[in-house]
């Protein structure tokens, strides 16, 4: 099983019609603002990448039970393998969750694409979708994809209808199949931009898109605009920071939670991926308390 930062760089190197690359993965404070937070009952998510360094030092049972002291309510998985979430069965996986008042509602995972191997590639999916149907989960999201100097408009094309095939697999287990975007979409090949690229040439009833609002300022976009315009295509949204939530002072998160609300938009997760003081642990459970302690978060 990789890890998807090791996906990433791999990824990096290949076109988008290229080779495919191995699959993606994918204690509370003391203080008073963290006893307050814990007791929230607002549905704050957490993608589970967030810990990926406790998960391996000290397995994902000690994680679960973290985050669900911290008063996390709703997760989104990053470790998928071979049919098993984490290491362990789905449904295993699925009652352990369960058991601590949480629930697990999504999954990132995924592949990259090759024509002469979409037989394998389908059928890889085949797998994954059964094992996540067994989770329970409501989205199965492909975070990334592989686009370089070299892409085209017609890779980007292939991936479209790529996205759409699998969408409709996902579809038959009633689960919906999502994009989650980073930066590089907000750059653009002859003249377009990905992203748009990206929303104009997928089937909208079978590829919804994540929007990590992070991501898509650092890359020059408008989160809340691309909430407003494009309301149908966004079921899911990624609650991100340069490190913990709130901390940078460059997303004013506001104004991106009350459109999303007006859009009705259940599932957000916050993604933490570095740590002011090399603290998973603690960097998480700040981004809980400073949601949980902010009026427009629901």
């Amino acid at each position: 099983m990789q890890n998807r930062r090791h996906f990433l760089k791999q990824a990096s190197l290949l076109l988008a019609g290229g080779i495919a690359a191995p699959h993606l993965l994918s204690s509370c404070g003391g203080s008073p603002a963290a006893a307050a937070a814990a007791g929230s009952d607002k549905y704050i998510g957490l993608q589970l990448y967030s810990l990926r360094d406790m998960v391996k030092e000290s397995g994902i049972q000690a994680v679960l039970e973290t985050v669900a002291k911290m008063g996390y309510k709703n997760l989104e998985t990053a470790g998928y393998d071979d049919g098993k979430i984490y290491g362990l069965a789905p449904t295993e996986f699925k009652n352990i969750v369960n058991d601590l008042g949480m629930k697990c509602t999504s999954a990132h995972l995924g592949q990259s694409f090759d024509k002469e191997k979409e037989a394998e590639i389908m059928s890889w999916w085949d797998k994954a979708i059964a094992a996540h149907n067994e989770l329970g989960v409501k989205y199965i999201i492909q975070p990334w994809m592989p686009v370089n100097d070299q892409t085209t408009l017609d890779d980007l094309k292939l991936y479209c209808d790529y996205f759409n095939s699998v969408g409709i697999q996902t579809a038959t287990a009633s689960i919906a199949f999502g994009y989650h975007n980073h930066n590089f979409e907000f750059k653009t090949i002859e003249d377009q931009l990905i992203y748009d690229f990206l929303l104009d040439n997928v089937s909208k009833n079978h590829v919804f898109f994540e929007l990590d609002v992070y991501w898509c300022q650092v890359g020059g976009g408008d989160a809340v605009k691309y909430l407003q315009e494009r309301a149908d295509q966004f079921k899911a949204v990624h609650i991100k920071d340069e490190k913990e939530i709130g901390a940078s002072g460059m997303l004013d998160f506001q104004p991106i939670f009350e459109q999303m609300k007006a859009n009705n938009i259940k599932d957000w997760y916050v993604e933490v991926e570095q740590y002011t003081n090399n603290d998973p642990v603690a960097s998480v459970q700040e981004s809980y308390d400073y949601l949980a302690n902010a009026d427009y978060v629901y």
